[in-house]
Order: structure tokens, then sequence, then C-alpha cells
């Protein structure tokens, strides 16, 4: 044996499962099972990020936790499973996670992968050495009472629900805080409105920035409606939604531990083929993330075109400058706040698509697209979660009214016509703005030229602040 075959075998060690032998890295904790997923899926080299293996590693605990307080684990064993699966929801082993996103449809590989490592953990705490005596068997002790088709589906929904309520909503309150402090604000600040880019009847800076504030606050609301589709586990229901081989109080059981340590409200779903063949809950939460994405493009859209310029552009509000422009024309500074929090929107839409399609999958009793849903849904709410952080901080919290532009062009707005309409009617309103417009001249002007309307009833029909109040 030469020293290049002598080294790769050293790096190795056999491990067995039910298929027969496989060569695993000798450092790595997880099993065969895991290295044939490896060896299966080396597509796109993305892993199930922290929040996911973080969810999973609290599910095998409370599980085990469960299964100690049914009588179907001896203490010494899930002791050491509980003390493993704290490590591994703690993030000290994520480095022994690496089945691709892209695997088996249930999460079958990355469900064995945690029972691989966890198993491995718990023998090594218990020092047994392989073929031992009451060696901790990944399947029938740390997988007692579950099947990857009643796991994955619960870890999405914990994973998901706690990294919104704890990450993303929090930072969309502060966002929502930011721009009703611009609304109020600029709340004296007059402007021309404007309806299909055409000028339309005056608004207030502060009623634009007001309704930026709400449209996050109703998204707000929309998130939180998810909540209690998340809420509903499918664990208990194992291979099929039947609770073959599982204890009929197992569930519920794992439920209250996860209640207790999370601080949440967790419950067994009602119906079990529904919460295994459907994520029905998954894709409104997608829908729902998608709503926010649309809205966060709306608002960054309309600042990036309200601070346009400096000289040829809206220029009605200026934006903080963070970094130059252009690597070409010197001086120019450009949105690139909002454009990012453009992007973001863009790629949480697409995402929402793949989730919708992923959904369609729930084929017969279980859906097998999951680990995609996963990932998806998970990454949506962590570049969400960082572009409304960066957006308030690096733009929102900037801005300034340019009031000179603001007001300059009130009285030149031709839709003051509007104010005329209960005096005039229509037609010859609309007869003013269309000869103002073509000679150069307000509203106001035309009106006094015609001797249409008396001056003080004029100037109280054309009173700007009265025409913004509802």
């Amino acid at each position: 044996m030469n020293k290049k075959t002598a080294s790769a075998k050293e790096s190795y060690r056999v491990e067995k499962d039910s298929m027969g032998p496989v060569r695993v890295p000798k450092d790595m904790l997880y099993g065969a099972s895991t290295q044939r997923a490896v060896l299966n899926f080396p597509i796109s080299g993305r892993r199930f990020p922290r929040p996911f293996i973080q969810a999973l590693g609290q599910v095998k605990l409370s599980a085990a936790k469960a299964n100690l307080k049914l009588g179907l684990l001896d203490t010494k064993q899930a002791g050491a499973m509980i003390r493993a699966a704290q490590d591994v929801r703690d993030g000290e082993y994520d480095a022994h996670f690496v089945v691709d996103v892209f695997q088996t449809g249930s999460g079958t590989s990355t469900n064995m992968n945690a029972n691989e490592v966890i198993a491995s953990l718990a023998n090594r705490g218990l020092g047994l050495m392989p073929q031992a005596k009451g060696r901790i068997h990944p399947n029938d002790h740390v997988n007692k009472g579950q099947s990857s088709n009643d796991v994955i589906p619960s870890v999405m929904h914990i994973a998901v629900l706690m990294q919104i309520k704890s990450a993303l909503v929090p930072e969309l309150r502060q966002l929502r805080k930011a721009l009703d402090q611009k609304a109020r604000a600029f709340k004296a600040i007059l402007k021309i409105g404007r309806t299909h880019l055409q000028d339309a009847t005056p608004v207030t800076l502060g009623q634009e920035f007001g309704g930026y504030a709400m449209q996050i606050g109703k998204a707000i609301e929309r998130l939180e409606r998810c909540y209690p589709g998340l809420r509903e586990l499918a664990i208990g229901g194992t291979a099929v939604g039947t609770g073959i081989n599982t204890h009929p109080e197992f569930a519920q059981t794992v439920c209250q531990d996860l209640n207790q340590t999370l601080g949440e409200n967790f419950c067994e779903a009602p119906n079990h083929f529904e919460a295994q063949a459907a994520k029905d809950a998954c894709v409104e939460t997608s829908a729902q993330l998608r709503g926010l994405a649309v809205a966060l493009m709306k608002i960054a859209n309309d600042i990036r075109w309200l601070g346009s310029g400096p000289r040829a552009g809206l220029g009605e509000i200026r934006l903080p400058a963070v970094q130059p422009g252009s690597s070409m024309m010197p001086g120019k500074v450009n949105p690139v706040i909002a454009e990012a929090v453009m992007q973001v929107a863009a790629e949480v839409i697409g995402n929402d698509s793949a989730v919708a399609l992923a959904g369609l999958s729930g084929n017969f009793e279980l859906n097998v697209m999951m680990p995609l849903m996963a990932y998806l849904l998970l990454e949506s709410i962590r570049i969400l979660t960082h572009a409304v952080l960066v957006f308030r901080t690096r733009c929102i919290a900037g801005i300034r009214a340019n009031n000179k532009v603001c007001e300059g062009l009130i009285e030149r707005n031709l839709m003051l016509a509007t104010a005329l309409v209960p005096v005039l009617g229509y037609d010859k309103a609309a007869a003013v703005a269309k000869e103002a417009y073509q000679k150069g001249l307000t509203v106001r002007e035309v009106v006094r030229i015609k001797k249409l309307i008396p001056e003080k009833q004029l100037s109280k029909l054309l009173d700007v602040k009265r025409l913004i109040s509802h």
C-alpha cells in the first residue's frame, strides 16, 4: 500500500446502513445516510440556514424530552440525546449539516443528517464505541416517534414563524415608526400631487409619507395573520398522517416543551393529512412576504423619483449621499439604497413564485418540495429583514424636504381648476385649465382676467390648505 492510498484510507471510516457500507469522512459526525445524500445531491452548494438547523435541533430536543417523559427512552439515553440536540440547536455543529437544499422532497436527508449527528454526539458523550451495547441509534432512538414527513414540515413552520416574529416584524415596526416621524415632520409642506405621473390636486409631503407608513403597518398585520396557520405542527403524523409508530401523546408533549422553551403557542395540527400533504400555510406566508415586497418596491421607487435630480428631476426631497454614484461622472450621487431595496423586492417576488409552484406538489399524502419551500421562505425573510434595516437607517432617517421645490409650483398647478368645479361646472373649469396651460398663466390669473368668480370667493376656493384636508 503506497502512502497516498494509506492516507486516503485513514481519512475515511466505513459506516453501514440498510443499503450497505459507505465511506464517510473520518472527522464528520454524520453517518451513511447523510453521506449518500452528499454523493447524490452535489447540485447547488446551498445548505439550510442557521434558523432551520436551530429549529431542527429544537424539535429533536423536544422529541427526546417527550420520549423520556412518556417512558420510551431511559434516562441515560435521553440525557445524552438532549445534550447533543441542545448543542445542535445552539449552532455548535453546523459544519456537519452538509446536505444540499436540492435533495429528496421530504427533506429526509436533512432529517437523517440531524439524527446521525445527534446520535454520534450522544454516543461520544456516553463513551460508547462503535458496535457497543446500548449504543444510541439514529433511527431507533433519535428519530423515535417521528418521520421526516412530520419533522421537516414542523421545522419549517417553527423556523419561519420565529424568524418573522423575532427579526422581520421588529424591523418593520421600526421602519413604520421612521416613516411616521417623517410624515409628522413634513405635515406642513405643500406640494403637487400626482396621478398617472401627471399633475393632480395638492397634497402635503407628510401625507405621502403617512401613506408609506400605513403600507408598512398593513403589511405587518397581514404577516401576523399567518401566525395561527404556522403554529399548527405536523409532528405526530409520522409517515403519512396516521401517526403510525408514535405514542398518542407524543405530539402534544413535544408541543408543550416547544412552547415552554420558545414562549410560543404551537399545537398539533388538527388534521395531519392536510398538514403533511399540503403546505398552504407556507404558501400563504410567502404570499404575504411578496405583498410586503410589493409595498417596499412602491415606497422605494417613489422615494427615488421624489429625490431625482438634483436639477433635472423632481427634487422634492433630498436623499442622504452614501456613496459616489458613478465611476465616470464626478459629483454624481445615486439613490443606491432605494435601488437595493427594489432588487430585494424583486428577488422575494421570484421566490414566492417558486414557493407557489412547490406548494402545488402536495401529491397524495406528502408534499415533495419542502426543502425548497423552507429555504426560499427563510431566504426571503432574511433579505427583507436586512433590506428594511438598511432602508431605514441609510435612507429614510436622512431624508430632508426641499421646501422651495415642493411649494414653488403649487400656484402654477393646473389641477387647481378642480376646486372651481362646484361653482363653474366641469366643462368651464376644464376650459380655464386648458387656457392657462396654452397661455402660460395660472388658473387664478385666467379666472381674474375673465372675471368668472369674485376675488373673495376665488381666494377661498383656491386656498390650498383647504384643498388638502378631508
